[in-house]
């Protein structure tokens, strides 16, 4: 995928929690934008061309030793630059104005002032909702600038020079709660940076395969398929590109969800007609786990298997030179630097041995999780699989507490699938970031009948995030909850309890282990 083929507008990331969600919301208008670090030169950014730049929030003081800042010559590029929250204070401070410490901050929904003048606020309500999140606020504005917003606590709520056309706003208009959020977004890409909005997921399709079949020519590449939707949607935009020339590998580990193994055969030897490999190694995955109880372990004993079920494919396929995967913008993001072009330093692969040589192919490297099921249902797979909710790499070996058997495995596995039949039944799968079963190693006291038993506890665990990086329990409607303890217990006679995880992340993480 070659950005090149698209406007640009690039955000400087200052460490904001709501980074990412600045470019979703902006890839939601349909222009295209990167995520790079606070400290690019204005040289390197015009190298780029981008048509705008967004500063982003950040948790430090602008006035704090070791605060992060930019280079001051971006100011300089003629650029629309908008500055929002940190980066509305480091624009004030770098061009001659003052930051100070406030009596008190603001935080969550707060009513904001607007002046009509504003090319920004062209068309709203003088005083709408947003969402604050600050201590610090701009006490004298720069040469230049006029005050076009404000509360009875930050007076200068959003700050401006049009004929520079350098804005900043106090508050976050890429959260929801800020009501006119999405309208003043636009105004800054369509009205005031002059953006067209050409990044659609269709015009992708077409660039993604362009490039793939320039870089990979005549030759042969892999796919590993993990059955997930990432790694499906690559496979599926790889052989639109190179079709017969790639050939995809699915190492069924015995870990995978119900039914999981045959739909990723059914889906890609049926529906595409790609080339498949599946390697049934379940003995092998359960035979390396035997006897380990330590998460770290168990992770370590399935990442090393799978290296070696696909190192044992891949050097069979000695014509294959390119290898594909399906990493995600967040992936690069949190990396700090670009990808690793060579598989043996790449992470989502890591530890494949260095005489394959393959080089990495990433069609997917700068979309965000929402644009690959897009992207998904445009290439035409099956909706079930496009809406998948995450699984994790090691599958149900760590949503099994304890030492990994098949038997135990088999119990998560149907409990499991209870819990997605319910979810989707009830309208509720969709609506969150992750469902699923967890067995605890927990025996407890039932009746069954007229019978005592000494069963399994299963948790259920129902999370709602933007990137997994954090997480809330949700808040299901007591008859879904009814529903989801009297299907398991009823389908799962070795399960005689159901509890509800009702713990966020942090402190707890998503997965049990």
């Amino acid at each position: 995928m070659n950005p090149e083929h698209h406007e640009l507008v690039a955000i400087l990331d200052f460490g904001g929690q709501y980074t990412q969600l600045i470019a979703r919301r902006v890839r939601d208008l349909h222009v295209f934008c990167e995520i790079m670090s606070c400290d690019t030169s204005a040289a390197r950014l015009a190298e780029r061309s981008p048509r705008a730049l967004i500063l982003s929030g950040g948790p430090a003081s602008v006035y704090a030793d070791g605060a992060p800042t930019c280079d001051p010559a971006i100011f300089e590029l003629g650029l629309p630059v908008l500055g929002i929250c940190y980066g509305a204070q480091l624009m004030a401070t770098l061009l001659g104005g003052s930051v100070e410490h406030a009596a008190s901050g603001e935080y969550g929904q707060t009513a904001v002032s607007l002046s009509r003048s504003s090319r920004m606020f062209r068309g709203l309500s003088p005083e709408i909702t947003t969402w604050m999140s600050h201590m610090d606020r701009i006490h004298d504005v720069p040469a230049g600038f006029e005050v076009t917003a404000g509360t009875a606590v930050c007076p200068v709520a959003a700050m401006e020079d049009s004929t520079r056309h350098l804005y900043a706003l106090q508050f976050h208009p890429e959260v929801a709660q800020t009501t006119a959020g999405t309208q003043i977004l636009e105004r800054f890409l369509f009205d005031i940076a002059g953006c067209s909005g050409d990044w659609t997921m269709e015009s992708l399709v077409n660039t993604a395969v362009q490039d793939m079949r320039s870089r990979i020519g005549e030759k042969r590449a892999l796919c590993a398929l993990s059955g997930g939707v990432d790694s499906s949607v690559a496979a599926a935009l790889a052989y639109r590109a190179i079709g017969q020339q790639l050939c995809c590998v699915f190492v069924d580990t015995g870990l995978l969800r119900a039914d999981e193994g045959g739909q990723v055969e059914a889906t890609f030897r049926g529906h595409f007609g790609a080339p498949l490999v599946r390697v049934d190694a379940g003995d092998r995955f359960f035979a390396a786990l035997e006897g380990i109880t330590d998460p770290e372990q168990k992770r370590k004993a399935v990442g090393s298997t799978f290296i070696a079920c696909f190192a044992e494919q891949a050097r069979t396929a000695q014509d294959a030179q390119f290898l594909v995967q399906g990493t995600l913008y967040p992936d690069v993001i949190e990396s700090g630097s670009p990808v690793a072009r060579t598989i043996k330093s790449h992470h989502n692969v890591g530890g494949l041995p260095p005489d394959l040589g393959f080089d990495l192919v990433e069609p997917l490297r700068l979309l965000f999780k929402d644009e690959v099921r897009n992207l998904g249902r445009i290439l035409g797979l099956p909706e079930e699989l496009v809406t998948r909710q995450p699984f994790p790499g090691p599958g149900l070996s760590v949503r099994v507490v304890g030492e990994v058997t098949r038997h135990k495995v088999d119990i998560v596995r149907r409990a499991d699938a209870v819990v997605e039949r319910v979810m989707r039944q009830s309208g509720w799968y969709d609506k969150v970031w992750q469902s699923f079963a967890v067995l605890p190693d927990v025996h407890s006291v039932g009746v069954q009948g007229d019978t005592r038993t000494y069963g399994h506890t299963i948790a259920v665990r129902v999370v709602d995030s933007s990137d997994g990086m954090t997480a809330d329990w949700v808040r299901l409607p007591s008859e879904v909850l009814h529903e989801l303890s009297q299907a398991i217990v009823s389908e799962v006679p070795e399960v005689n309890r159901v509890v509800y995880d009702i713990t966020s992340k942090p402190p707890a993480t998503i997965e049990w282990e």
